[in-house]
């Protein structure tokens, strides 16, 4: 080939279809080049658009999955908690259980979540297992449990938080220093 550098990965490949002696042409380089240029833009649009037919993927189309499923849209917030609200409802679909709502409630939060139901009372509990502190998308939970669950039944919210037990002897001055205030029991 000669000394011109095509830019395109696709051009390189529509060049090397060519027959032998058009490898010192510069028109033919350059001409390959702009069409593959072309081509690349158009496979990274092709790409973009597939990704947004999956919610772990989506990005620009997370507009779209919330319309569907009736989620007001807030482009404030972060995607991936946007992606857990839509994945959540997703998820929120079927007969109310345990394991919906423990399936719903660890979209939100992506750790361990127990659910316990406590009949006598009406009500059931949520309990962060890993989680220590209160998630920060604990509103958008609380919204998609209030819409699954049936009415007669109150929901009560459990967490974990850092103890004195569990950092007395455990954890350096340092670990403690780095670790969010609101991770402690008391915290802010």
């Amino acid at each position: 080939m000669n000394n011109t550098k095509m830019n395109s990965l696709r051009g390189r490949e529509l060049f090397s279809y060519l027959p032998a002696y058009y490898e010192t042409s510069r028109v033919m380089q350059s001409d390959m080049d702009a069409k593959g240029s072309e081509m690349d833009r158009f496979y990274q649009a092709l790409n973009s658009t597939v990704d947004q037919f999956f919610v772990r993927t989506a990005t620009w189309g997370l507009d779209r999955w919330e319309t569907e499923l009736g989620i007001p849209t807030d482009r404030t917030k972060p995607i991936e908690q946007r992606r857990a609200v839509i994945e959540s409802k997703l998820r929120g679909a079927g007969t109310f259980t345990g394991r919906l709502v423990k399936n719903v409630a660890e979209a939100y939060d992506g750790g361990t979540v127990d659910v316990s139901f406590q009949p006598q009372e009406w009500a059931f509990t949520i309990t962060f297992i890993d989680t220590l502190g209160i998630p920060p998308n604990l509103d958008d939970l609380k919204a998609a449990i209030e819409e699954i669950k049936p009415a007669h039944l109150d929901v009560v919210y459990e967490f974990n938080y850092l103890l004195i037990r569990d950092i007395h002897d455990v954890m350096t001055l340092h670990d403690m220093e780095q670790t969010p205030l609101n991770k402690f029991a008391g915290g802010a």
